[in-house]
């Protein structure tokens, strides 16, 4: 009976596991991140791991503070798509006062299970433009209006917002304050802070994108932080078209030294690494190639300044180059996504210059005489130590040479050396034409 009695208790004691487990409320905590830049692929990531790591945790909700100007429309569509196939509801509170959710912060916003602003802050101008942030003309213009338009309409009907006006945001390019949006139901709260926010969705039911409805309750539960990896940080960093056109220049400027140095190993080092996360940045980003090949272009120019001396034209036409290949470098719809051009020309014209400066000298240091080794020997003055009719001694450095002339040569006679031949020099008589230094003795 013993073996049955253990074997009838330990099904009653899995049973009541499982049913103490499925009858515990799922994790009570709020999973929060900041998106406080532009919209590009990295932004992409991190919301999706948040989404995913929600998911796994069962977290109540997922809270996003936004701050954007815009961004990349494939990264956005991304976004769009995480959120609203989220089983986690997703918050999304447009943060802190004085900023904005613009351009595609505004479609993220409104693809939210709950949409909520900070005083003083605004969103909407989510007209369409081009890579480069010019107006879109023609034919193109209505297929890109109506796609966006589309896109809009798909996902605030499904929220129960205000779709003509949410249209209008992308057709008209309108913006709205705080209370603009709250007015022409664009979002559902306006709240101080994230406590505030909490309370005013208490209990209050609201619809998710599948059309189930449900409520929170987040008053009092613990927000924990979902950082960005290492890895996203630094992506995030040298994306910005400011950092990537810095290291691609550093770059190009350290391997140029390298060559110049062979075996100095530091600069070819910090040129490679900083070459390789330049081009990794660009992969990510829209990057016009012959931008690249302008700002490549620029250097030869340096190396002809610094080789023909042309007063300055070929040195200021390739600071002039490399300031316009570093404006077009990214082709990007908002300014925040392209380099600035404050930084290309803080970049452009000191690099110029010591660029300029660095191969003049090393320009004439290939040009001057060589004096070591036996290259070194050639043309140097010494004295004869005994007389040459065809062989003999001469001093030169200092040391005692054997020595053979096409022409007699007396003793303490300065000759000048013409070649070398194993341990034997080739010498002539100093003629008007060879400089003799002050420091041989006659």
């Amino acid at each position: 009976m013993k073996p049955h009695f253990v074997k009838y208790f330990l099904r009653a004691s899995v049973v009541v596991l499982l049913l103490t487990g499925a009858s515990l409320p799922a994790s009570a905590e709020v999973l929060k991140i900041v998106v406080d830049d532009a919209i590009h692929p990295i932004t992409e990531e991190y919301i999706s791991r948040a989404l995913a790591e929600a998911d796994r945790n069962h977290d109540q909700a997922v809270l996003i503070e936004l701050d954007t100007p815009g961004g990349y429309v494939n990264s956005t569509r991304t976004i769009i798509e995480k959120i609203t196939t989220s089983p986690v509801p997703v918050i999304i509170y447009v943060t802190p006062s004085g900023h904005r959710a613009a351009s595609a912060g505004f479609f993220i916003l409104e693809s939210a299970d709950i949409a909520a602003m900070a005083p003083g802050t605004n969103t909407g101008a989510a007209h369409p433009v081009a890579s480069n942030g010019d107006d879109i003309k023609g034919t193109m213009k209505e297929k890109v209006e109506n796609d966006a338009a589309a896109l809009m309409r798909s996902v605030t009907s499904k929220r129960g917002r205000n779709v003509e006006v949410a249209e209008s945001a992308v057709r008209q390019s309108k913006s709205f304050t705080e209370q603009e949006a709250l007015k022409e139901k664009l979002i559902d709260y306006v709240a101080t802070d994230v406590q505030d926010l909490f309370k005013q969705i208490q209990g209050k039911p609201f619809k998710r994108f599948e059309g189930q409805t449900v409520t929170l309750n987040l008053v009092g539960q613990p927000i924990r932080m979902f950082d960005m990896t290492l890895k996203q940080r630094i992506l995030s960093f040298i994306m910005d078209p400011n950092i990537a056109f810095i290291l691609l220049t550093i770059g190009v400027l350290a391997l140029y030294a390298e060559f110049n140095h062979p075996g100095a190993v530091l600069p070819g080092t910090v040129g490679v690494v900083a070459i390789l996360l330049a081009v990794f940045a660009m992969n990510l980003m829209p990057v016009r190639f012959a931008a690249v090949i302008l700002i490549l272009a620029s250097f030869a120019l340096f190396a002809l300044e610094a080789k023909f001396a042309t007063h300055g034209v070929l040195g200021i036409g390739g600071i002039a180059t490399m300031v316009i290949g570093g404006l077009l470098l990214v082709d990007a719809p908002i300014p925040e996504l392209r380099v600035h051009l404050g930084t290309a020309a803080a970049i452009s014209i000191p690099l110029g210059i010591i660029t300029v400066f660095l191969m003049r000298i090393a320009i004439k240091a290939r040009a001057n005489k060589v004096v070591t080794g036996e290259q070194g020997m050639i043309g140097e003055i010494g004295i004869a130590q005994t007389s040459l009719s065809l062989a003999g001694k001469v001093l030169v450095h200092g040391e005692i040479w054997d020595a053979v002339s096409s022409s007699d040569v007396a003793a303490g006679q300065h000759v000048v050396v013409r070649k070398i031949e194993g341990l034997q020099l080739q010498v002539d008589p100093v003629t008007t034409s060879d400089r003799v230094p002050s420091t041989v003795a006659p």
